[in-house]
């Protein structure tokens, strides 16, 4: 079980995948890095991937080169495939819209239900700038050191019965949430706390790790470099 892996540290980190950005040219060359570089598993999705055919195409692909776990990280109802091996079901918490609340997971459940794969509840939170998630998901951002309302938020998740909370500042964004909001809600919390967005050194993923977070992810750095990839997972997984 992934969630079980996430929860005694057997998954300490994640390589976000966009289906929008790999295809058959690419995609061998981005795995044979990603399984260099020691990374425990991959996630797949996007702010705008939203086709069901394109998520399914791109988990076809990287099964061909790995035995890595694949989960879902939708971005709609449709960005789904029964070929992976789980599903962040999951929850923007902050978000203004309903769809990005509850709409979607309505619209997917009886779909996801019959895939049969492992189902992670996972409760999402965009905290500045949000990047193109928090524009596409209509986030009511909540500041990179709010330690105030990202705890009240994460402790909510919690007795809803969330199974996992992340915390991300957005793909590309120029710096990752304040390591005190991570401690903050880790102290809290006994759910896995997930961590991404803007961590792009060896020395931030290790400050969130030693911070109490279960888990890091890192997205574009996988492509754009390989070896700085590998630094990180080597201090996240020095502990």
């Amino acid at each position: 079980m992934i969630l079980n892996n996430m929860k005694y540290g057997r998954i300490s980190h994640l390589t976000l995948l966009d289906p929008d950005k790999v295809n058959e040219e690419n995609i061998g060359r981005i795995m044979e890095i990603i399984n260099n570089s020691g990374s425990d598993g991959i996630m797949v999705g996007g702010s705008t991937a939203t086709d069901t055919a394109v998520v399914d195409k791109t988990v076809t692909m990287i099964k061909k080169y790995t035995k890595l776990p694949v989960i879902l990280f939708p971005s709609a109802s449709t960005a789904i495939s029964p070929k992976a091996d789980a599903i962040f079901f999951m929850s923007l918490l902050n978000s203004r819209d309903r769809e990005y609340i509850i709409g979607h997971q309505v619209k997917a459940a009886r779909a996801i239900r019959e895939m049969k794969m492992e189902v992670i509840s996972l409760a999402y939170l965009i905290f500045e700038p949000g990047m193109t998630v928090g524009r596409v998901g209509n986030a009511i951002l909540i500041g990179r050191d709010d330690v105030e309302t990202a705890l009240s938020y994460s402790l909510a998740a919690e007795m809803l019965g969330f199974s996992a909370l992340y915390l991300e500042a957005g793909s590309g964004a120029d710096r990752p949430i304040d390591k005190k909001v991570v401690e903050s809600v880790t102290h809290e919390v006994t759910i896995p706390v997930i961590v991404g967005g803007g961590i792009r050194d060896p020395q931030t993923a290790k400050e969130f790790i030693d911070a109490g977070a279960t888990t890091i992810v890192t997205g574009t750095i996988a492509e754009k470099d390989p070896n700085m990839l590998a630094k990180i997972i080597k201090s996240i997984k020095a502990r």
